[in-house]
């Protein structure tokens, strides 16, 4: 894994509609050590998806740049791994095949590819699915495909986009629990974008606060290893540190 550098980005876009330019990011500049895990959080609107797309290199730059391992980010690449909001997994291919779209993609052979997606399917607790196909899976079985799927191109930085507010309450829980797992095994370098202040505080080393296209704070989370809710819901740090990320989305 490598580490993620932003210097000075920003973004502007004509709206056709006000007849005015948009600075939707200024600005920004983070770093994100290899292996770290970073949520970005804030109000609707204040840049955060599109953060995202520019590193995944989705969207132009206007300004500044994105660095994985001190290269520069010119597009898309396999060096950043993206899971959506949606599942947005391939209906007419198997688990396995969606496992292994991405090494495939590259060239990895056959046999390769099987141990790959053996390998990933039994971290995610998805070995007995390996042969069915996405609408034969719930919604939750979906995403944990979906975050495998990115993992086994091994990418440097693993980008996630809002990728459990389509599931109920229940398995949205049990879903940070598996990436809080899975993250503490491989230790990828993770951007995690979410609205959910509690979700940020559970999973990330950092929280990262937004308030219309600038940081506006950084607070670092200092929560034991390895976390679940049946410890956290009830303790007083963790409490007090989605207080305080809360008061700081609330005045973005």
């Amino acid at each position: 894994m490598k580490n993620l550098s932003l210097e000075n980005l920003s973004k502007t876009y004509f709206d056709p509609y006000a007849g005015t330019t948009v600075n939707a990011v200024q600005d920004v500049s983070l770093n994100v050590a290899a292996g770290e895990f970073v949520a970005v959080v804030g109000p609707s609107g204040c840049g955060k998806t599109t953060i995202l797309n520019m590193i995944a290199g989705f969207v132009p730059i206007s300004g500044g740049r994105v660095l994985v391992g001190g290269k520069e980010v010119k597009g898309p690449g396999p060096d950043r791994g993206v899971v959506f909001q949606s599942f947005a997994l391939f209906p007419w291919k198997t688990v396995a095949e969606n496992v292994t779209f991405g090494p495939k993609m590259r060239g990895v052979g056959k046999a390769e590819r099987a141990k790959i997606a053996e390998e990933y399917l039994a971290l995610a607790g998805l070995s007995h699915a390996a042969d069915r196909y996405p609408n034969e899976l719930s919604g939750g079985m979906q995403q944990r495909v979906g975050v495998v799927r990115a993992l086994a191109n091994n990418p440097d930085v693993l980008l996630m986009d809002e990728p459990f507010a389509s599931v109920d309450a229940q398995t949205r829980m049990t879903l940070q629990e598996e990436l809080t797992r899975i993250w503490e095994e491989r230790r990828p370098t993770v951007i995690f974008i979410t609205h959910d202040v509690a979700e940020a505080v559970f999973l990330a080393n950092r929280v990262v606060v937004l308030s219309k296209g600038n940081v506006l704070e950084e607070v670092d989370i200092d929560l034991p290893r390895p976390r679940s809710w049946d410890r956290l819901v009830e303790d007083g740090d963790f409490k007090g540190l989605s207080n305080k990320v809360l008061q700081l989305v609330r005045s973005a």
